[in-house]
């Protein structure tokens, strides 16, 4: 199926280049749809905000996300399958989506803080350079989500910790959703590494929890678990994230099944696994996680 063809495309570029007050004209013509969840009671969204941070690996290709009018191919598909309710990401993708025509009756969450770029000394220190809660509630847009990365040794934490309370407390007041990424970290051979243990995620979990001068429209976007006592730590819902693809679908997707029946949780947000899948079929991919979702749901 040819999502983006050369003519569409071409009119993209053109746009861009000639006509910058379509990208205000299209998120003022956006048709809303009323409500985040679906009929089932859960949200299922296609990441995008990874070419922001610089994190652009998938498997072994280290640019796989670099090529824009493939990873653009790539959503078309995604957001055309019914089960997908809607998109996360950066002003730039939200908005050539916006002019590709593919957001109407669709879930928006606009992507904050991508100024810890992958692999940078000051990684940690997450500064928000993407959308803020005052241009969400003007574009119209249904939500913002911020990562809030937590390392105990890195001072770059703290500054992150704080602008992720002022986001919360800022999109409360505009009535939007605020969906918190919170992953504990350590140092560890001068990188990053994802800590897994229950302890230090039920830790994350109270942490964001606890963000800013209301929870009211808090969401939890949270790696899948088997420990219950991970998820049983807040009442928030959650979203189950897809992570960094582990080169095996079927155990990313048993993976998701098995925290996706916790009653907290309500929904995925994957992006590149389900972007970028090994074989290739972005449908095929997608059609398969949500028949995870519908059947633990």
């Amino acid at each position: 199926m040819e999502t983006l063809s050369e003519e569409r495309w071409r009119e993209l570029l053109r746009v861009r280049a000639n006509d910058p007050g379509a990208v205000r004209r299209a998120y003022a013509t956006r048709k809303r749809r009323s409500r985040l969840l679906s009929e089932a009671g859960t949200l299922f969204l296609v990441a995008a905000d990874h070419p922001a941070r610089g994190a652009l690996g998938v498997g072994g290709d280290p640019l796989a996300m670099a090529d824009r009018r493939t990873l653009l191919r790539r959503l078309l598909i995604a957001l055309a399958h019914p089960a997908v309710d809607g998109v996360l990401g950066t002003p730039d993708v939200i908005e050539e989506l916006l002019l590709l025509d593919a957001l109407h009756d669709k879930v928006v969450i606009g992507s904050m803080n991508r100024g810890g770029l992958a692999g940078a000394d000051w990684e940690i220190d997450d500064r928000f350079t993407g959308y803020d809660a005052r241009s969400l509630a003007e574009y119209g847009l249904d939500g913002g989500k911020m990562l809030l990365r937590l390392v105990d040794s890195d001072r770059g934490t703290v500054p992150t910790l704080l602008a992720c309370a002022e986001a919360v407390t800022a999109l409360a007041a505009h009535g939007l959703m605020a969906m918190v990424e919170p992953l504990p970290y350590a140092w560890a051979a001068g990188k990053l590494v994802l800590r897994k243990d229950s302890a230090a995620l039920a830790r994350a979990v109270t942490v964001a929890s606890g963000l800013g001068t209301t929870s009211a429209h808090t969401w939890l976007k949270l790696p899948s678990t088997d420990d219950p006592a991970v998820l049983g730590a807040t009442t928030l819902p959650v979203a189950v994230l897809g992570g960094v693809p582990s080169g095996d679908p079927a155990a990313d997707l048993a993976s998701w099944g098995r925290t996706l029946n916790h009653e907290v949780v309500r929904g995925l947000v994957v992006g590149r696994t389900l972007l970028y899948p090994p074989d290739g079929d972005v449908g095929a991919a997608v059609d398969a996680a949500a028949k995870i979702l519908e059947a633990a749901k």
